[in-house]
């Protein structure tokens, strides 16, 4: 039986005595592409952000196993270490320098990523750019490693964001709302750009979205939140067809077969 690469066992957290998240647990296979759906308010966001170390958990264990096979716990590291584990993130609003070109972009990433972020021996737009050129050609973006960031049409600027991610060579890549914002054709080539990286690097992808089209096109698996609650998963179909997510989703005013809804607010 292949090991997880992550595991996520009775994940929890409060907010002034309101369950965000309670007991969640599940696991994300090697190179699998797995869905987190809910309506607005289910703790989508709050998983990801306790995953990646910017939330602590009332209670819970985040297990990661990286490349070296080992099994690490997160819970208690700070984001940034738990980044160097191998773990890249996307977020629903890009975090970039829009000063800089998009291949120095990618570049700054790189040089924290090699620790060369306090070496001042070479200028940084030189370290590091043949490697950033290769991550940009992985999401169709080397054409434009010397324009701006910020000229950048929105749709390009997450093609960016996702090359940024990649730049630790992660084992595991979370996208908070990858799509949002984004034309419907700009979904399609993000999330297949996405669905093509999970393909040929065996990178495992946990991801949040609203638009449920997105998902059932594209995820291996989705599963479920509701009010901070595990409420369903398995595959697309099996999803779909369960009627207390139908039940739920109808009552959160989103219907399956339609596009995405608002940002996640907890």
């Amino acid at each position: 039986m292949t090991e997880a690469v992550l595991e996520v066992s009775n994940l929890s957290k409060s907010f002034g005595g309101v369950d965000a998240v309670r007991d969640v647990s599940f696991a994300l296979a090697p190179g699998e592409l797995l869905a987190m759906i809910g309506p607005n308010g289910a703790g989508k966001t709050t998983c990801f952000n306790m995953i990646s170390g910017q939330l602590s958990p009332n209670r819970g264990s985040i297990a990661f196993r990286g490349a070296d096979g080992e099994r690490r716990e997160l819970v208690g590291l700070r984001p940034r270490e738990i980044w160097r584990l191998g773990v890249g993130r996307t977020f629903q609003i890009t975090a970039t320098y829009p000063s800089m070109t998009v291949a120095e972009n990618v570049q700054m990433a790189l040089i924290s990523h090699n620790r060369r972020i306090f070496n001042p021996t070479r200028l940084a737009r030189a370290l590091y750019r043949d490697r950033a050129l290769e991550l940009l050609e992985t999401v169709g973006m080397a054409e434009q490693a010397d324009r701006a960031a910020s000229i950048l049409a929105y749709g390009d600027l997450k093609r960016m964001e996702l090359a940024i991610a990649l730049a630790n060579e992660p084992r595991l890549l979370l996208m908070d709302e990858p799509t949002a914002g984004m034309a419907p054709q700009e979904r399609i080539e993000l999330m297949k750009l996405t669905a093509g990286i999970v393909r040929d690097q065996g990178v495992s992808v946990l991801f949040t979205e609203h638009d449920v089209d997105v998902v059932f096109a594209h995820s291996h698996r989705v599963m479920v939140l509701a009010r901070g609650q595990l409420i369903a998963q398995g595959t697309a179909e099996e999803v779909r067809a369960d009627p207390h997510v139908q039940e739920v989703y109808l009552g959160g005013g989103t219907t399956f077969g339609h596009g995405a809804g608002e940002a996640e607010h907890v």
